[in-house]
């Protein structure tokens, strides 16, 4: 009798904590749909304004994408990971050349940027004596 008490109390403490961690899974996941749906709200709305420097329906598109990318969790923004993937393209290069890529990378010369560009422009300059 003692043991089927424990079992059942084992059972109904377990049943427990798996209703408690599944609802703090729904709630952080309704927050971060929120958030999602919030910026797809935002997003379109650029489209509608001629603000996105894009046509119509790309701009759609790229919003209506963004947000199936954040529903799935794939959708993050790490400013680290952008510099490190601007890094790596620099290895098409050998020696000096990306020694100097990755010197522009890293903030070195001079940089413009615009979105009409459709992107950033880094510039270095570097002066060797004749031979």
């Amino acid at each position: 009798m003692t043991s089927i008490r424990f079992a059942f109390r084992n059972l109904a403490l377990a049943a427990a904590a798996t209703l408690l961690c599944t609802s703090a899974a729904l709630a952080a996941n309704a927050s971060a749909t929120a958030d999602a749906q919030a910026r797809y709200r935002q997003d379109m709305a650029a489209c509608a304004s001629g603000q996105s420097n894009q046509d119509l329906a790309a701009c759609r598109r790229e919003a209506k994408n963004a947000l199936a990318e954040a529903r799935r969790g794939a959708l993050n923004s790490a400013p680290d990971q952008y510099q490190q993937n601007a890094l790596r393209r620099c290895d098409a290069h050998q020696g000096e050349d990306r020694i100097a890529c990755q010197a522009r990378i890293l903030g070195e010369g001079n940089v413009q940027s615009g979105v009409e560009a459709g992107g950033i422009l880094r510039k270095s300059v570097t002066v060797t004596p004749a031979q």
